[in-house]
């Protein structure tokens, strides 16, 4: 593989001479057409990301994510990736497997990489996040979660759970157990679950209790056979999609028809979840749009234009065939 100096022996010019070329520095049209000349004659190509990182300001945007099996991450990266690339930006990618220490070392690893900004796909805000953004001085955009001090993409996880809610009301459901996450993730955790309550508590006659699980569906699957055991609901409502699949092979491993038995609902709006049987109804989030308009926002950020502190992304509400209409003359 050729290199610069190889490029400016076979050229005849200084190897300090097509390094400002590539930079787009001042060189003479007869030097500009040698050198490109002997690029095209042997094939070579500048490591455009290398070249980035050297300059002072680079056109790498840094972005961190929680876990990379997780379709919601998949979707939004696609969104970020499309918009840079059309913008001449590039992604640099670092996974924290849901680890907040890692989550504030990537920050901090990225900035010392002179990243022109970073985008951040957090599951939670601490003090130390903020603390540390504030140091490091350099454009920051939040996805999935908010802070009054932060710029953030903010899915609509309230009303979307509001419009969820009043929907499994309308179709005759009292009884209902909502299957939650911890309330450390503010969009997930509480956003979600305030918005179902809300919705709850414009119906007089409604049983609803709260329980709690984790993001796994292994863990959805060996927490819902108790909750259906002991508390016997008509509909299992479940923070996302994930814990909704694990719900739905708790209810079949339990000898239970879904919707005839229990009804269940989700959040995410997963493809898988069309392609089940039965398809499952859920609070449909566009991520890739989401991603689109982190990038679209950073982008800004960083050429210093002005922004919204906030921005919500859309939703839709997709009914299937996963919840039973009920008779609520005969409850």
């Amino acid at each position: 593989m050729n290199t610069i100096a190889d490029i400016a022996k076979i050229a005849g010019v200084a190897k300090s001479t097509v390094s400002r070329y590539l930079n787009g520095g001042s060189i003479s049209d007869k030097t500009k057409k040698k050198i490109e000349k002997v690029m095209e004659e042997t094939g070579y190509m500048p490591n455009t990301f290398a070249q980035s990182l050297k300059a002072k300001k680079t056109n790498i945007i840094g972005i961190i994510v929680p876990r990379l099996d997780s379709y919601a991450t998949a979707r939004t990266l696609i969104g970020i990736d499309e918009f840079l690339r059309e913008c001449n930006y590039q992604m640099f990618v670092s996974n924290t497997s849901l680890d907040l220490e890692r989550e504030i070392e990537s920050i901090l690893t990225l900035t010392k990489q002179k990243v022109a900004g970073i985008i951040l796909l957090a599951t939670e805000i601490t003090e130390r996040h903020i603390e540390i953004i504030k140091t490091i001085q350099i454009p920051v955009i939040v996805v999935g979660q908010e802070h009054q001090q932060l710029y953030s993409i903010v899915h609509n996880d309230y009303e979307a759970a509001y419009e969820l809610g009043k929907y499994v009301l309308e179709q005759g459901h009292r009884k209902i157990a909502y299957l939650g996450v911890s309330e450390k993730d503010i969009a997930v955790g509480v956003k979600r679950k305030e918005g179902f309550k809300k919705a709850m508590q414009e119906i007089k006659g409604c049983e609803v209790k709260y329980f709690e699980t984790s993001f796994k569906i292994a863990e959805a699957l060996i927490k819902v056979p108790s909750i259906i055991k002991e508390y016997q609901p008509s509909m299992i409502v479940c923070a996302t999609d994930n814990i909704a699949i694990g719900a739905l092979k708790a209810a079949y491993m339990n000898g239970l028809t879904i919707p005839k038995d229990l009804s269940i609902t989700g959040f995410g709006g997963y493809e898988v979840t069309e392609m089940m049987n039965p398809g499952l109804t859920t609070a449909k989030f566009f991520y890739q749009d989401a991603g689109r308009m982190a990038a679209n926002s950073i982008v800004k950020l960083v050429n210093g234009e002005k922004i919204s502190k906030k921005t919500l992304s859309k939703f839709k509400i997709i009914i299937r065939e996963s919840v039973d209409k009920l008779n609520i003359n005969q409850l």
